[in-house]
């Protein structure tokens, strides 16, 4: 009896046969999940936390191998003064001082803004009430070469050494922070300095991944003391498979390379250990609450990411860690699993860090070090998403085996670089 398919727009009948897994394959692809897909975020999530949290967080598809993204930062909050000012570098005009502000890199200030340069402090009446206050200015122009054009806010008029009258300040050394706050306009002002952000296009290869599971047919048939099938052969496949992965994924190299014997272009993938500049540094026996308070500051300010965030750390700086006495300012010891992974809670009044062990790091030398992750910011990109195909080498004339091939191509990116953080060992 020959065997009758019809398509319609709501599916496929069959008719003249039984419904066999070989004609739903072949009238339904996808319907039937094959079994390693199924459980690919089950085994072992612990021993690789990076795939693991790409996974459960999903993936964008890209038709290229090479990957174009986007990543913006925010707007510096301040620089640094590259020129020294004294009380007679100030301009009194209508019993109002100013003086020229020049910074290491004036292209962020605007015209409107508000200035404080928190180290200068300077004292002044306020309704015949004398106060001290960090130095404020406003900024009144820039583009000049001398700098920004700026009006002291907080500073009383005194006459200087040179008998004119000067703002009275204290001599600012080159190097003194400046910080930029708000925006003030006047009561007319209908437009101000406009603000854009563009982002930065950068590059990273998917990576194609493999791994070829076979056993012969004699192999299947064979009396086994133990229960070990082709499924648990593949489970042990895809261990491996993720444990590459992983290590790729935080400490690869962005590469193409030319393979001289397959005569075909390689692609590597850029781990996300290098796409982030932000670092902290710690000695390894040191590490003391100062030093970890230092690091959940220095992982929580400065970028605008979340209030949570995951360390992931080698076994060397997870001991240090450990080994901290904690209190009701900066506590430890909860246990939070997500995403199938067992975290252990720091919390400090800057953000909570949900700590976990990779064992990777220890393998790849990196064991007194670790990176703090910002999950909302990591955004995976599959060319091909993860599949087993099955090979029918029998039929084809190779070999009398069952065979399966896991296949991925992939990559990590960081969408916000400064939300994330390395933290690495001085040597």
């Amino acid at each position: 009896m020959s065997t009758n398919t019809y398509q319609s727009a709501y599916g496929t009948q069959v008719s003249g046969a039984p419904l066999t897994t070989a004609i739903t394959e072949a009238s339904a692809p996808g319907l039937l999940r094959n079994d390693v897909d199924e459980r690919i975020v089950k085994i072992r999530p612990m021993a690789t936390p990076i795939d693991q949290l790409s996974r459960c967080a999903g993936a964008r598809n890209c038709a290229s191998m090479k990957v174009n993204y986007y990543a913006v930062d925010v707007k510096p909050v301040g620089a640094l003064l590259a020129t020294g000012i004294g009380a007679t570098d100030t301009i009194v005009e209508d019993d109002a001082a100013n003086v020229y502000v020049h910074t290491d890199c004036d292209a962020i200030f605007s015209v409107s803004e508000t200035l404080m340069l928190p180290e200068v402090k300077v004292s002044h009446k306020v309704d015949g009430v004398a106060t001290t206050e960090a130095l404020m200015l406003y900024v009144i122009s820039t583009g000049d070469a001398k700098g920004m054009l700026c009006r002291i806010v907080n500073a009383d008029i005194k006459t200087a050494s040179d008998n004119k009258p000067h703002a009275d300040i204290p001599e600012i050394e080159e190097g003194a922070k400046v910080v930029r706050m708000g925006r003030a306009a006047a009561e007319l002002d209908v437009q101000t300095a406009q603000f854009e952000a563009l982002p930065k296009r950068n590059v990273n290869n998917c990576q194609i991944f493999k791994m070829q599971v076979e056993q012969s047919t004699f192999q299947k048939l064979a009396n086994k003391e133990v229960g070990w099938d082709f499924s648990d052969q593949e489970e042990v496949a895809v261990i491996d498979m993720r444990m590459g992965m992983e290590k790729n994924f935080l400490f690869g190299t962005r590469s193409e390379l030319y393979d001289p014997v397959k005569k075909e272009t390689i692609y590597l993938t850029g781990g996300i250990w290098g796409q982030t500049d932000k670092q902290f540094n710690y000695t390894p026996g040191a590490m003391d609450r100062i030093a970890l308070v230092n690091m959940c500051r220095r992982a929580f300010t400065g970028n605008g990411g979340s209030c949570r965030k995951i360390l992931i750390g080698g076994s060397g700086l997870i001991q240090e860690l450990s080994n901290l006495p904690y209190d009701k300012v900066l506590s430890a010891g909860q246990t939070y699993t997500r995403w199938g992974i067992e975290f252990r809670e720091i919390c400090s009044n800057f953000g909570t860090l949900y700590v976990v062990h990779s064992e990777i790091f220890d393998q790849c030398g990196h064991g007194n070090d670790g990176f703090i992750l910002d999950p909302d910011y990591m955004t995976k990109y599959c060319h091909v998403p993860f599949h087993a195909e099955t090979l029918d080498l029998r039929r084809s004339g190779l070999r009398n085996t069952d065979a399966v091939v896991l296949t991925e191509a992939s990559c990590l990116v960081l969408r916000h670089p400064a939300t994330h953080m390395r933290i690495v060992a001085n040597e």
